[in-house]
């Protein structure tokens, strides 16, 4: 069987699913994978349904969103890949002692592409005990239209991942806050149908099993065999800046060890997809997420050592 895997967008920040493809991961695993583009985010779940694809990978986010609509959602969650939060907010001046008040008082470019970094950068808010609406914001803009306005001056810190955060800095501009500070905030993961993934226990298993030594090869490799490995994907960016922007995710710890969504990681980002009010159903993670690839893996591995 090969799996036609969804992609809805490319980033860096999903070095784990190209890797795996250059790599041979998935082949070594038992199965063949072949990697098929989501037409949108919000209609990924049809083309599971419809067998335009089998497996996608994305935002645990659209599987609430999916389960706020119908509790009896036909989705799961099984590899996650993605464990913290990728974005970055980048100022003009240095701020090495950055703390969420510094935003009441600049103006913020936020991402708008997707709803995930702002959810997660408002609960932070809340947490230190500020409110996200006295944050003023340029909310409308691409992060490319973004930074451009960061550029000329419209704007004092921009919300932005890999590579526009390293691109910035080598143009002078500073790290405010790196979101993968806060901990884990579960931010990819394989899903697919309940149907598919009961129905397809040994090619689910193998494409878990595949993606797992990818993330045990990644956190290891030199930044600069990475950026190597995924160069094809990312045709635009120079070896220099992928190899930067491969190293500070290592250092930031983005990558997950294991397959194994945690609790942690999927409450948090729950509780900021509900006081963000992209939900308002408290869904359990246990509707949500089912680890027994993901622990099979592990344990499989952890036997040959």
């Amino acid at each position: 069987m090969t799996i036609k895997l969804y992609e809805h967008q490319r980033a860096i920040f999903y070095a784990p699913f190209y890797a795996a493809h250059v790599l041979g991961a998935y082949q070594d695993a038992g199965v063949e994978v072949e990697i098929v583009t989501s037409p949108n985010p919000a209609v990924t779940a049809n083309g599971l349904r419809d067998g335009t694809a089998d497996v996608a990978w994305g935002g645990p986010m659209r599987v609430l969103l999916a389960f706020d609509s119908n509790p009896e959602c036909d989705l799961v969650l099984f590899a996650e890949a993605v464990t913290r939060d990728p974005f970055f907010l980048i100022g003009r001046v240095p701020n090495p002692n950055f703390e969420q008040a510094n935003l009441l008082g600049v103006k913020l470019a936020r991402v708008s592409e997707v709803p995930t970094p702002w959810l997660c950068l408002q609960e932070d808010l809340r947490r230190a005990g500020l409110d996200p609406a006295d944050v003023t914001r340029l909310a409308d803009g691409s992060m490319a239209e973004n930074v451009a306005e960061f550029q000329s001056g419209k704007v004092d810190v921009v919300q932005v991942y890999q590579p526009y955060a390293e691109e910035l800095l080598r143009d002078g501009a500073h790290i405010w806050y790196a979101a993968a500070t806060r901990g884990p905030t579960s931010y990819t993961s394989l899903f697919t149908t309940r149907r598919r993934f009961e129905a397809a226990p040994e090619s689910m298993a193998a494409l878990t099993c595949g993606l797992y030594q990818t993330l045990q090869w990644l956190i290891a490799a030199p930044p600069e065999t990475v950026a190597e490995t995924i160069s094809s994907y990312f045709p635009d960016v120079s070896h220099d800046l992928l190899t930067a922007c491969i190293a500070r995710y290592q250092t930031l710890q983005i990558w997950n060890q294991t397959p194994v969504l945690s609790p942690a990681g999927f409450e948090r980002l729950k509780t900021s997809c509900l006081s963000g009010g992209l939900i308002t159903r408290d869904t359990p993670y246990e509707a949500c997420v089912d680890n027994r690839y993901a622990e099979t893996a592990v344990t499989a591995d952890s036997k040959t050592m």
